[in-house]
């Protein structure tokens, strides 16, 4: 058994068997000649398949314990598969004794014949043979047992490994990789295609050995017993191993395409306020849909490979018994060679490896899927990086001056290979100095900055970081990283508290370093107000933080980190006016013997530099200090003039909290993993579904399922009525006519013919239809959950149990294994069932009596089950939550992987990952015990039942009791008493769907605050866009104990413009968000054109409206379908989007690609710099031709040049429609027609901009001198 082991051992064991096989015995065992040369042919060809099928990859992870446990489970196994042909040594002696017994009984009928009555002696060998089921019974439950047990806990430790592999390989890729890998596909394969190798590798292997044993032991039982007869049986047996090779290849694409479908599900989760906001619902339902419907073309199509080679196998087998019955009755009544009994031997030996082998397709379906699963798993695990982050070479130095060297670098994205975005770029970043980067969007400047963090290398030239000389290829990459600190525009904070997240800047920090930095970078203040402080739970992604909240975040996480480098990228961009003051002077007072780059928009940010480069098309155009730029008017001095005309900064509230509500604390964290595993305690009961409704899904196929249930009860009758003809033939040695004898074998050898033709034609019905009906539901499951999460509140994604890395991974497991009570287990259970129904229909028609004591032995059998599917149910839901947490975790890490890898906390996650995978590992070790002690029961009662039935049949053959049936009895409990213990093996599939179906059903039954499918509320024709806020208070649902506004009232007129200034977290944002009803006010009304939004359709308030944040969020498709989605109408023509493209500034740019408009934007649209990113945004918006346009820091990402130009877009945009701004620049919103002043969740001043100054409050404080608003 080492072969399993790996592709080297295994070939070993194969060449050695090879060389068993060609050694001459001849000498040692005589008697046995061909016969043992023919048997050591099978032995070594099913070894050499067996290990071909299987090799390298399943079990390459597998450890000495591993091994161990594997080879004993395998042992196991195959004593339990020579069980069966050891019973039929037993068979053959007592069908000679049967016969003899009925001969003498028709000669005792005979007055012309003396004999002897031995039926005393009959009774005693049936009670010998009654023995030794028992005797056999009680080995194959403890067999049974150990290899259930051994296996399915070897599995779940190999497959531990084999996920903690595959997230650790992933998060050790270079980020270019992840440009070009979809992040969604990712996380499905973590949970769906590792389940199907976990599937493969379990109780699949356990009992595809035992099948296989069974198999082999029964043609060499065949071959022992007589070789002459087996050889013509056998003669034919290579045309049934067709068609393993196509199923696997078919396989291997149907995951690739529900790994896109994962992908397209995670970007629309991730997304899901933009999709709302857009009404893109059905879009994304019907794209998400494309993937599943090419999976399910490929999954059809397996289907017909496996039918059609189930029922061609069948065919071959009942052709092989017509030929070897009428060829083995001359061998017995012609040549004198065998004796019934050993016919009957062969027959059932060769039999019963057949029955098995057919039986181990389920088998070989679950290692071919595992098989295509594992090529994807394995191919990412032995990818090497490009850029190893996790890797322990190269130098670390002593003493670090910072002195950053560029020498003619050139640059072009992996994914974008043909467009350059630097271009032969030299310059020198001086020791200790400040220097910043100016210039248009996308011309290179935060490219910069991934090159220096070694994001990715530079296609030509050397960049290096100057230490005595040093390329930083030569240095350690996580040395490298830990020396720098980076702040982003757009900053990522992690699923946990406060305190963690600055403490992700160093591991080492101390509570006093975490207060000091909060201090430093302003945040102390608006910290220590919130109800936990330090230990207030961020939400995903921060999404419980405003903007400007989530900025002085990571500010003090890299001044946590004390980095000898800083890198700021608009570190600012997101404070007001009084916290970006203060936070630039402690970034002012951090940059003190560092080397700093800083991207920056404001002149305030740049213009203290010590050096400023203005870059043009990827090249460092001019460099100097403000002073010396401005006289040689170029490019800063360009920038510098279109800022300075008038222009003020407002304070400005960073997009306020799209959800600011504070969960529950953790007092410690790891990666997300402790908050994960709360969650997952948390996790409410999920109701048990009836089996009726796992069906109605699937009513739609009845036709399907009718036709494969019918093709299932058919399959499911010839077994018995093997018994049957097998008993004519038992019928037939006891026939004293010669003629009679030869009539009587001719008409089995062509009912054997039939039975066979019939088989191919209902093996191909029921694995086709049930793949078809299977294939349809797991698609239909998928989408309508899917559709079913789409359709919930936005209020319901705030619950950190609905994150999208956990939802994803139940889209990616729920709906597949719902098809373990239905698909293709339908067709085993009815072919099941039908097979245990003939069977005792048969049996009571030959001996009533017996037949009864036999059906004592079923409600055991039905207990097994059921108990067996009670705990596996309970297994089930512990891996479900355990699994989810991992999928939330690596969705985490994996979406924000830039991050992740700037902080170089790769292996944080990668221990929180691994730390949540205890608990599925500890479920599985529990499954294993239980399911091995219900196998083992359901697998020996059928020996016992066995036992007993003879020495009853003994019992009443002493009272003459016991027709001549009692032999046809009794084969019908030999070839049919295995299918209910066989229907029993389907009950972990069972359990697992009913969990699922469970889960899937309490998602689709629930119904949403605010539906976005409901058709009922108002609609009307003449929409003005009249807005009014009548005394609105609202408190986020997770965060009860803080109201966000306390009676919020202001009106707007069709046409006019409101702007809303005011401090972060004053509820800017959440007005908003009220307006395009992602949430309903708890007192107070929210009106349009005097109607009350909670009477309003959602689909016609939000088509109405149009929206630009300040991170926008773009999909992972083209530039044009990108602002196609603003419109949403299939008749969305190019022209309309290079109109508006143009409007938006953004058409010379695209343009300017190799792609134009069908270039893709990267994962959320990695592959554009954020200016770009921005004026996609807008032009969104502007394609969508909205009455009312909601401007969030619209233009807040571009460059003074860009924000000028997209502004004049914007002042056009917003004639004829109502607007609502949230803005920090004084351009933005001096010319509206309203503004109004927030502070603490009510409107304090409002007014036009002239008549707010003449006022000499808040705001005239705020533009004059930058105080804060109170």
């Amino acid at each position: 058994m080492l072969a399993i082991v790996d592709i080297p051992r295994g070939r070993t064991v194969v060449l050695l068997s090879a060389l068993w096989l060609l050694k001459d015995e001849s000498q040692v065992f005589p008697s046995l000649g061909t016969s043992l040369l023919v048997c050591k042919t099978v032995i070594v060809c099913f070894l050499f398949f067996f290990f071909f099928f299987l090799e390298r990859p399943f079990f390459r992870f597998s450890s000495p314990m591993e091994i161990l446990m594997m080879v004993v489970g395998s042992f196991c196994a195959i004593l339990h598969g020579a069980a069966q042909p050891g019973m039929l040594l037993v068979f053959g002696a007592m069908a000679d004794t049967f016969i003899e017994y009925d001969i003498e009984m028709q000669e005792l009928k005979d007055p012309n014949k003396t004999c002897v009555n031995n039926t005393i002696v009959w009774i005693n060998e049936m009670t010998t043979f009654a023995g030794y089921y028992g005797g056999i019974g009680c080995a194959v439950l403890l067999l049974g047992y150990f290899q259930i047990c051994f296996w399915v806990m070897a599995a779940a430790r190999q497959i531990q490994k084999i996920r903690k592999a595959y997230f650790r390989n992933i998060m050790r890729m270079d980020i270019g990789w992840f440009d070009c890998t979809s992040v969604g596909e990712l996380n499905t394969r973590i949970s769906d295609d590792v389940n199907k190798i976990n599937e493969a590798i379990a109780d699949q292997v356990a009992i595809f050995i035992q099948r296989l044993t069974t198999f082999v032991c029964g043609f060499l039982l065949g071959f022992v017993s007589g070789w002459k007869l087996t050889l013509v049986i056998i003669a034919v047996s290579p045309l049934i191993g067709v068609g393993a090779a196509a199923v696997a290849k078919l396989t291997g694409r149907e995951l690739k395409a529900y790994a896109k479908a994962g992908a397209v599900a995670d970007e629309v989760l991730s997304s899901i306020r933009t999709v709302a906001a857009f009404g893109g619902e059905k879009k994304e339902v019907e794209r998400y849909d494309k993937n599943l419907v090419y999976a399910q073309h490929w999954g059809i199509r397996k289907g017909i490979i496996m039918g059609v080679f189930s029922g061609y196998m069948w065919f071959v087998i009942f052709l092989c018994y017509a030929l070897a019955f009428w060829y083995g009755s001359k061998l017995v009544l012609e040549d004198d060679e065998y004796s019934p009994g050993t016919l009957l031997q062969v027959f059932f030996g060769v039999l019963v490896g057949a029955l098995n082998l057919g039986q181990a397709s389920p088998c070989l379906e679950a290692f071919a899927t595992g098989r295509g699963a594992a090529t994807n798993i394995f191919e990412t695990i032995d990818r090497k990086p490009t850029i190893d982050c996790m890797s322990e070479e190269g130098y670390k130095l002593d003493k670090v001056r910072g002195e950053i060297e560029f020498h003619n670098v050139t640059f072009h994205y992996p994914s974008r290979p043909d467009v350059k975005i630097l271009d032969n770029l030299s310059m020198v970043i001086k020791t200790g100095e400040t220097t910043a980067f100016v210039g248009a969007s996308g011309a290179g400047k935060s490219t910069i900055i991934q090159l220096i963090q070694r994001f990715y290398d530079p296609t030509d030239g050397m960049v290096s970081i100057t230490l005595d000389g040093h390329d930083i290829r030569s240095l350690n990459i996580q040395w490298l990283r830990s020396q720098i600190g980076v702040v982003e525009q757009e900053p990522v904070l992690f699923a946990t508290t406060i305190a963690e997240n600055i403490r992700y800047g160093r591991d080492d920090a101390t509570m006093e370093d975490i207060i000091r930095a909060a201090k430093q970078a302003n945040a102390y203040k608006f910290i220590m107000d919130l109800p936990q402080q330090f230990d207030t739970h961020v939400g995903e992604g921060g999404s419980q933080m405003s903007g400007g909240q989530k900025q002085r975040i990571a500010i003090a996480r890299a001044l946590v980190r004390n980095p000898k480098i800083l890198l700021l990228d608009m570190a600012t961009s997101a404070l007001d006016n009084e916290s970006e003051a203060i936070v630039q002077e402690a970034l002012q007072k951090a940059h003190l013997g560092r080397t700093a780059i800083s991207i920056a928009h404001r002149l305030s940010a740049v213009k203290a530099a010590d050096v400023i480069i203005g870059f043009e098309h990827g090249r460092a155009v001019e460099r100097g200090t403000h002073e010396e730029l401005l006289k040689r008017k170029g490019v800063y001095f360009m920038l510098v003039t279109l800022q300075s005309k008038g222009e003020t900064a407002l304070s400005r509230a960073a997009t306020e909290c799209k959800n600011p509500h504070c969960n529950l604390a953790q007092n410690s964290f790891s990666g997300s993993a402790l908050c994960r595993q709360e969650s997952a305690e948390e996790e409410e009961d999920v109701k048990p579904v009836p089996f009726a409704r796992i069906l109605k899904y699937n009513a739609s196929e009845w036709p399907y399922m009718v036709i494969g249930s019918l093709g299932a009860a058919v399959n499911g009758a010839l077994s018995p009525l093997y018994a049957l003809l097998f008993s004519q033939i038992l019928g037939t040695f006891s026939i004293l006519d010669e003629e009679e004898q030869k009539v009587q074998i001719n008409g089995v050898c062509l009912l054997f013919v039939l039975v066979g033709v019939i088989s191919f034609f209902t093996q191909f019905l029921q694995g086709y239809n049930f793949a078809k009906s299977g294939e349809l539901l797991t698609r239909r499951l998928r989408k309508i959950g899917f559709q079913a999460m789409l359709g919930q509140d936005i209020g319901w994604f705030d619950d950190r149990r609905n994150s999208p890395g956990a939802l994803t991974t139940r889209l990616a497991t729920d709906a597949s294994q719902v098809q373990g009570a239905t698909g293709s287990q339908i067709g085993m259970i009815v072919n099941s069932f039908t097979n245990i129904g003939v069977a005792i229909i048969i049996a009571f028609y030959f001996s009533w009596k017996l037949s009864l004591v036999i059906m004592c032995f079923l409600p055991f059998l039905a207990l097994s089950g059921a108990v067996q599917a009670k705990m596996l149910t309970g297994f089930a839901a512990q891996d479900k939550k355990a699994l989810e947490a991992t999928g939330q975790i690596s969705s985490e890490a994996l979406s924000n992987i830039r991050t992740v890898a700037g902080i170089g906390k790769e292996k944080k996650f990668i221990d929180a990952f691994e730390k949540n995978l205890d608990m599925p590992y500890r479920a599985a070790i529990k499954k294993a015990n239980v399911y091995g002690i219900c196998f083992g029961f359901a697998q020996s009662i059928v020996f016992i039942a066995n036992s007993v039935s003879y020495r009853y049949g003994g019992f009443l053959a002493r009272h003459r009791l016991l027709s001549r049936g009692a032999g046809l009895v009794i084969s019908a409990i030999v070839t049919s008493g295995t299918a209910l213990g066989r229907a029993s093996s389907y009950t972990p599939n069972y359990a697992k769907a009913k969990t699922s179906a469970a889960r899937l059903f309490q998602l689709i039954d629930r119904l949403p605050k605010i539906s976005v499918y409901s058709k009922k509320g108002e609609k009307w024709d003449d929409f003005k866009g009249s807005i009014e806020f009548l005394n609105c208070k609202f408190t986020y649902p997770s965060r009860p104990d803080i109201q966000v506004l306390k009676g919020l009232s202001v009106a707007v007129k069709p046409g006019q413009t409101l702007a809303f200034v005011g401090s972060s977290g004053c509820g800017k944002s959440t007005s908003v968000q009220l307006l395009e009803r992602f949430y309903d006010p708890e007192k107070g009304s929210v009106l349009i054109d005097g109607h009350d939004t909670k009477k309003v359709n959602v689909q016609f308030l939000r088509s109405k409206i149009g929206v630009v944040s300040q991170e926008p969020v773009l999909f992972d498709c083209s530039i044009a379908d990108n602002i196609k989605y603003g419109s949403n109408t299939k008749d969305t023509t190019m022209e309309k989007v290079i109109e508006a493209a143009k409007k938006a500034q953004l058409h010379d740019f695209v343009m300017s690609l190799p792609e134009k408009y069908e270039t893709n934007v990267g994962a959320q649209g990695s592959q554009l710099s954020r200016g770009q990113k921005q004026r996609i945004a807008i032009a969104r918006a502007i394609i969508r031709d909205p009455k009312i346009l909601l401007l969030d820091e619209a233009t807040s990402a571009l460059d003074t040049e860009s924000e000028k130009t997209v502004q004049a877009a914007l002042d056009k945009a917003r004639e004829g429609r109502t607007c609502i701004v949230i803005a920090h620049r004084l351009s933005t919103i001096e010319n509206a027609d309203i503004i109004a002043v927030m502070s603490q969740g009510i409107i304090i001043e409002r007014g036009t901009h002239d008549e707010l100054m003449a006022m000499e409050g808040a705001y005239y404080k705020l533009v004059t001198t930058g105080a804060p608003i109170s």
